[in-house]
């Protein structure tokens, strides 16, 4: 994303080309301008680039065609904290840099003001979610890795196994107990890539044990599959220190309801 070589959008200079189409076809009533940068973005100069970048490009579309920008969606991409060594700017950070930047480009670039369009979705829900496991076997390798394998794994969460994705973990009914050694959450699925977590410090585990995985409220579900004939886990909302079920487990019933033979 954000680059020439990518299957989103136009380049610059082909963008030029879709303004004169638009603007001369009478069917259409182009108002605004859209870019997306990225995902999981920690600064904020990427976006205040691409402001610049689409705000210089409607000043010309203006100049030459009397495009009138009054939309600008900025796409998404506000990063959230994953891990201990990754801390997040607050969204107030992302929004008043962009939004101060927009004001000064349209001033010096005498253009109104657009509405602002942001799509914030993973800032929004990120950190919402948390994932639950429950420990299983446990294999030794001596003097290589240990092993805590758990009832879910990229069939919930393929983000670890498809980019790196990394993530913290607790052991949740042992959260007083001190840290003990290193092992590594594997997930149940037939395939050597599906690791969880990597070599992360956790109270000794036995099997039973409920692993809780805090930011899992975007991008898991959603990409989710039931490879290997697994099924999708329930969603439980907790509010307030009440819980409520608001997606059912899924049931082999589920899983094969769409086969015909």
């Amino acid at each position: 994303t954000g680059v020439i070589d990518s299957k989103f959008g136009f380049p610059l200079s082909k963008a030029e080309e879709a303004v004169s189409q638009a603007m001369s076809a009478s069917s259409l009533n182009l108002i605004g301008l859209h870019s997306h940068i990225g995902s999981l973005i920690f600064e904020v100069e990427p976006y205040l680039r691409a402001v610049d970048v689409v705000l210089d490009f409607a000043g010309e579309m203006k100049a030459r065609y009397g495009f009138e920008i009054s939309e600008l969606n900025i796409g998404g991409g506000f990063a959230i904290q994953y891990t201990l060594d990754t801390p997040a700017p607050a969204v107030s950070f992302y929004a008043e840099a962009i939004a101060s930047r927009i004001i000064a480009r349209c001033r010096e670039l005498g253009l109104a003001l657009p509405r602002l369009t942001v799509e914030p979705g993973r800032a929004i829900v990120g950190r919402s979610g948390v994932a639950l496991y429950k420990a299983g076997a446990v294999k030794d390798i001596p003097g290589i890795r240990r092993y805590v394998a758990v009832d879910g794994g990229m069939g919930d969460n393929i983000r670890p196994a498809l980019y790196g994705a990394r993530y913290e973990a607790v052991v949740a009914n042992k959260m007083k107990d001190k840290e003990a050694g290193e092992v590594t959450i594997a997930g149940k699925f037939c395939e050597s890539g599906d690791v969880l977590i990597r070599d992360i410090v956790l109270p000794p585990l036995l099997s039973g044990d409920i692993i809780a995985l805090p930011g899992c409220g975007a991008y898991c579900l959603p990409m989710s599959s039931n490879y290997n004939a697994s099924l999708k886990p329930a969603v439980v909302l907790v509010r307030e220190g009440r819980a409520r079920l608001i997606r059912r487990r899924e049931t082999f019933g589920d899983l094969a309801g769409c086969d015909l033979a």
